[in-house]
């Protein structure tokens, strides 16, 4: 396979790494923003910002330049893959509306709102992007319990391949699936990208109660009701309940709750330590999805009339309008209902 990731960031270079380890099925380009960040890629063959300390393969072609190379090279591809932040996504794809080749985005998250102002002024998730976007184009996501170090490194990792185009599905699971990376497939896109979202904005609260010491009982009762929050989110906006009983459901939320690599998770421990949200934004050096996640994921559930209690507090945090102990009383304070409601 002739495969091209762009973007060079953690998970983009991850996947790039992983796939280059087999030079002899794929041949991988690893497509960075510009040509100057190509070319220290190439003299260095490390990604030392986003990944010091892994080798680039020898056989992982790294490219950067202008928009028609770049077009030129996705064209002639068996698969792309997107690995921009969600707020990159649109302009990608706009780029690429033309190419008629399989692609899968890897971002988790949702887009701020275009137009504050508009009726429902919400942000919408990758696949509602391609859709307003490129509708024509056979896309897909690539998602899971990951983190882009341990993929790099070549410890064993499982991802779920969702597509409603099962030549989409094919694609990714041929692309990646191999000794140290299991890859399912599954058509339940929506299911898949919501799983991906919300849990970011969830373990800011697992980070939390962790920070203050509240013990494995609170953390195991935050897990699972979040994985609640989830499923209402996901079901009201088309997904399969099952599906987050999956890998991008209860897996990644696992992950990325408990997980010392999540930078979600470490927004919590330090609003904990009595930082502010934007203390705590800058302390990490990277995007920590759940911060600009959180009030989009409201908003949606606001619309849909979805309960997700977890969420308003971790928002009411981050607006610094609730202490971390008064978050806590709020959740532990609400009446008593039925566990499955």
């Amino acid at each position: 396979m002739k495969i091209i990731v762009i973007g060079a960031g953690a998970w983009g270079t991850a996947l790039a790494v992983n796939a280059a380890r087999n030079p002899a099925t794929h041949q991988v380009v690893l497509w960075a923003r510009d040509g100057a960040q190509a070319e220290a890629l190439e003299r260095t063959r490390e990604n030392a910002r986003y990944l010091p300390g892994i080798p680039l393969p020898r056989e992982l072609a790294l490219r950067g330049g202008d928009v028609a190379t770049l077009l030129d090279a996705a064209a002639q591809a068996d698969l792309i893959i997107v690995a921009t932040p969600v707020a990159g996504l649109r302009p990608t794809l706009a780029l690429l509306q033309g190419v008629r080749v399989p692609l899968a985005w890897l971002c988790k998250g949702f887009e701020p709102a275009q137009d504050p102002t508009a009726p429902r002024p919400f942000g919408l998730l990758p696949h509602e992007i391609a859709r307003q976007v490129a509708p024509e184009l056979p896309a897909g996501v690539l998602s899971g319990p990951s983190f882009a170090q341990e993929v790099a490194r070549g410890q064993p990792t499982a991802l779920v391949a969702a597509s409603r185009s099962p030549a989409v599905r094919r694609a990714m699971v041929e692309a990646f699936h191999g000794p140290t990376l299991r890859v399912y497939a599954s058509d339940d896109w929506v299911g898949v990208e919501v799983g991906g979202a919300v849990k970011n904005v969830l373990a800011i609260a697992t980070g939390l109660a962790d920070g203050l010491n509240l013990g494995l009982n609170a953390r195991a009762a935050l897990i699972t009701r979040g994985l609640a929050e989830i499923a209402r989110l996901g079901v009201a906006l088309g997904a399969q309940a099952e599906t987050f009983m999956g890998l991008s459901g209860l897996g990644d939320l696992v992950l990325t709750a408990t997980g010392d690599l999540s930078r979600n998770r470490r927004v919590g421990l330090l609003l904990a330590a009595g930082k502010t949200t934007q203390q705590a934004v800058q302390s990490l050096g990277h995007v920590a999805e759940g911060v600009y996640s959180a009030h989009t994921v409201l908003q949606r559930a606001h619309h849909l009339g979805v309960d997700m209690p977890i969420t308003e507090c971790v928002v009411a945090l981050l607006d610094g309008q609730l202490k971390p102990v008064e978050a806590v009383a709020a959740l532990m304070g609400r009446d008593p209902k039925g566990e499955l409601l």
